[in-house]
């Protein structure tokens, strides 16, 4: 997560959707920088509404805009199937070494997911909460450019990103029967997904 105070702005890192490379670009500018450990790093907008938020309101008396970036669903579920693919998680609780992606996908659907398929939810990381605060600024990962953009005006700053964090990278295709029952299962990801310009 990114705090720049001046700008009002809160940069929350979902899991898989990039951001450790506008963190890595970024933190020079921050006025704070949590990367570690990971349940802070990717502290969900109900996180930040508890800890983050009531900081700089009652210390501060700021509201900050909070910005998210929401990747495909599939593509998304894809990123963590292919990252739990790496090498030495072979034989691990949470790899995903001889499961198909079907397979993974079905794991993710269940209400009690086995842990290589235990990985969130980018609606529920996103949701807005009782009290109101929720995404201001919504982007998509698969729309780069316009991310940029809005971070190079708002920040006025020139980013030069490299990949970081990158998944093994392999051909992944969902069976029609799996990804038209992820679509109903899963409708608010894809509806959320939607809804994004």
């Amino acid at each position: 997560m990114l705090v720049f105070y001046k700008e009002r702005l809160a940069f929350l890192s979902v899991p898989k959707t990039g951001t450790t490379a506008y963190e890595t670009a970024l933190a020079p500018h921050a006025d704070m920088v949590i990367s570690e450990p990971p349940m802070l790093k990717h502290a969900p907008v109900y996180r930040y509404n508890r800890f983050i938020r009531p900081m700089f309101e009652r210390v501060c008396d700021v509201e900050l805009e909070v910005l998210a970036v929401m990747r495909e669903p599939v593509s998304w579920l894809g990123s963590w199937y292919r990252y739990r693919q790496r090498p030495f998680m072979e034989g691990k609780p949470n790899s995903t070494h001889g499961i198909s992606f079907d397979e993974f996908v079905l794991a993710y659907m269940k209400g009690i997911k086995p842990g290589f398929a235990d990985v969130g939810s980018q609606f529920q990381f996103m949701k807005t909460q009782p009290n109101g605060t929720g995404v201001t600024h919504f982007f998509r990962y698969e729309d780069q450019p316009k991310l940029k953009s809005f971070l190079e005006d708002r920040l006025k700053v020139e980013l030069t990103l490299a990949q970081e964090n990158v998944s093994p990278k392999m051909a992944l295709s969902l069976s029609d029967d799996v990804a038209s029952r992820f679509k109903k299962k899963c409708a608010e990801e894809f509806d959320l997904y939607a809804s994004i310009s």
